[in-house]
């Protein structure tokens, strides 16, 4: 389960349907090309929080059935309709997902109790893996290490997604919970992630930079920390670029002067617009050309 997985995008149609073949380009492409070691399908990156129920589960179908085992898969099932969470967990499980991962609940102000007996409840539910995705810039949930070291007391949860800058609470929980799967979620913190011993990374410019940053996350395992630092800041200055310019739309941009077919954003979310097009060719041109 270790390695670089790419937070997938997904490809919808501008009158918000998905485009499913879109999306199996999206998938081949990651493979084929990005090299990526696994995906992880239906979280911030997939506009998942946007989109009903059954297709979420489509996603999930077509992703499976286009990778073919070759790559793991990680669905994010989290939701703040529990119902749902569970539905998914069983429908991605039935699927053959290698795990399953949730966001932690957001909008209302859960107590801890409650968060635990939402992953409890979702992972108890099905015969899988639980990573949690700690998002708490989005979600507002800041959780502590002792609290992390609860949730793992279920033998069923297995890591976490630390999407947060707080790098003494990351060091702390790699020195608490050796054996547990910790993967990066920030693109442009990999290199100090992976120097405080996380297992991987899970992030959005994947999709187009793959092969990149999984260049820069091998040399820093292997402690080739100047040339790893080297490589951070290209990929630092593509990410700055992309932020700039916007960041779902130039990377579904990237990918389709690529040849990828990887379609609109979901509304809310604007399309591109013809400022950011012509800044997504700039930085085509800058770092693929």
């Amino acid at each position: 389960m270790k390695g670089i997985y790419s937070a997938l995008l997904v490809s919808f149609n501008e009158d918000g349907s998905l485009n499913e073949n879109g999306l199996r380009q999206i998938v081949r492409h990651n493979i084929d090309v990005c090299g990526i070691d696994g995906l992880y399908v239906g979280g911030s990156t997939g506009e998942n929080f946007m989109l009903p129920t059954e297709m979420k589960k489509r996603i999930f179908s077509i992703v499976a059935d286009e990778n073919k085992g070759q790559v793991n898969l990680i669905a994010q099932v989290g939701s703040l309709n529990i119902e749902e969470s569970v539905e998914l967990a069983k429908y991605a499980t039935d699927l053959g997902y290698n795990a399953l991962s949730a966001v932690t609940p957001f909008y209302y102000k859960f107590t801890f109790d409650e968060i635990k007996h939402y992953y409890n409840t979702i992972i108890n539910s099905v015969d899988n893996k639980m990573i949690i995705y700690s998002i708490p810039f989005l979600t507002g949930v800041n959780m502590s290490v002792d609290q992390f070291g609860e949730l793992f007391e279920n033998e069923k949860i297995i890591g976490v997604k630390f999407t947060a800058g707080d790098f003494y609470l990351l060091e702390r929980l790699r020195k608490a919970y050796p054996d547990k799967l910790i993967f990066s979620g920030f693109d442009e913190m990999m290199l100090p992630a992976v120097v405080l011993g996380v297992d991987g990374a899970i992030g959005s410019t994947f999709n187009v930079n793959g092969k990149k940053s999984k260049e820069l996350f091998y040399l820093a395992k292997e402690g080739k920390i100047a040339e790893a630092l080297n490589l951070q800041h290209e990929v630092n200055d593509f990410i700055t670029d992309v932020l700039d310019n916007g960041l779902y739309q130039t990377l579904k941009g990237l990918l389709s002067l690529q040849g990828v077919d990887a379609g609109y954003c979901k509304r809310p979310m604007k399309s591109q617009t013809e400022e950011m097009k012509k800044g997504t060719e700039k930085i085509y041109r800058k770092y693929f050309a």
